[in-house]
């Protein structure tokens, strides 16, 4: 049987290869022609593009490998069911399930190096591509930076600290601001639960104000509700904001445990959370769905047909898992349910479609 698992992996190798560099240059040609008015618009150097495509490499590798082990699955077995080397294999005794093992063993081989490179590459690089795009090639300035699993920004006069900012809603929680004299010395302290860009201002709820006169003695100020004048719209701290993309499981889970323990909604990072796992095992679903696709080529309308059907099935996991994503950070579905649902679905649709397949 060596001989046939070393038969079967090196014709599943070289469609993946094949297929793999294919979509990544078709992803990097379609990039190009996307950035490219921005580009030129902000007179981007040769070097910067070049470097701008050299860090995405790990976020298109991430993107693309999944469907190119789905396409190389399918090419795989559809080859060898088109040259009859299926049919020999079945008058010899070997069952299906026993020849899909090479690609199976590849594809758990796969999900976990997915997870670790997602892990410990990807991100960097994705921050790193943002800071070519806003800094380097837009001349964007940074005040701020993520640090401790916090938000610091440094304004024109003060220097604000956030514990979670809702992008999506335009809110700043666990606010503090710090207004500093010419000496550095603190001027005015602001502590606020949160803070909510609405008509174009910021309005502060539950804020304690504290002033220090001439002796540095402090007055406090409680309002339930106020509006306090910043320049700073929501936009110069989205540019600071570490979304979950931009980070690993470990340090996610990190944040997630810190953010929770200070009473805050933890809902949207929580989907995340989970979605990081659930989307590393998605090859070994895709694998199944291939092999069931291609096989049945045998007995349907043929390889194309099995092909296009195939294709559009792995694919729709991608659309059904970020659709149970947005209802997940919605709060429509439970967070764990939200990112599994895509991966139950479709190991339910693998499962059934592998067992009706002729063995």
């Amino acid at each position: 049987m060596k001989i046939l698992d070393k038969y079967i992996i090196k014709e599943f190798l070289k469609f993946v290869g094949i297929t793999f560099i294919s979509l990544i240059l078709i992803f990097l040609i379609v990039d190009f022609f996307e950035k490219i008015r921005m580009f030129l618009g902000n007179h981007a150097t040769t070097a910067q593009m070049a470097s701008y495509f050299m860090f995405s490499l790990p976020m298109i590798i991430s993107y693309m490998l999944p469907p190119s082990i789905l396409i190389a699955t399918l090419l795989t077995y559809s080859s060898l069911s088109k040259n009859s080397e299926i049919t020999a294999m079945k008058a010899n005794g070997i069952s299906l399930y026993r020849m899909s093992i090479p690609p199976l063993i590849f594809a758990v081989f796969i999900s976990f190096f997915s997870f670790f490179f997602n892990e410990l590459i990807t991100p960097a690089s994705i921050q790193k591509t943002e800071n070519i795009i806003i800094i380097d090639i837009q001349k964007q300035k940074t005040f701020g930076f993520f640090k401790q699993n916090e938000l610091w920004y440094r304004g024109e006069n003060a220097i604000y600290n956030f514990k979670m900012f809702d992008v999506d809603k335009n809110i700043l929680r666990g606010v503090t601001i710090n207004y500093l004299n010419p000496d550095f010395t603190l001027m005015t302290r602001i502590d606020a639960q949160s803070a909510e860009w609405k008509n174009d201002k910021w309005l502060f709820y539950n804020l304690l104000t504290t002033r220090f006169d001439d002796d540095n003695a402090p007055v406090l100020e409680w309002s339930k509700e106020k509006e306090i004048n910043i320049p700073e719209k929501p936009n110069d701290f989205k540019i600071i904001q570490k979304d979950a993309e931009k980070m690993g499981y470990f340090e996610l889970k990190k944040y997630v445990k810190k953010i929770q323990t200070e009473g805050y909604d933890v809902q949207r990072y929580l989907v995340d959370l989970q979605g990081k796992i659930a989307v590393s095992f998605v090859t070994i679903i895709l694998v199944i769905i291939g092999i069931s696709f291609s096989l049945r080529s045998e007995r349907s309308g043929g390889i194309m047909q099995s092909l296009g059907i195939g294709i559009i099935a792995g694919f729709s996991y991608f659309i059904v898992h970020a659709f149970c994503i947005t209802l997940g950070r919605s709060g429509i579905l439970p967070g764990v349910l939200a990112a599994w649902a895509a991966n139950i679905l479709f190991s339910s649709i693998a499962a059934l479609l592998f067992y009706r397949v002729r063995t």
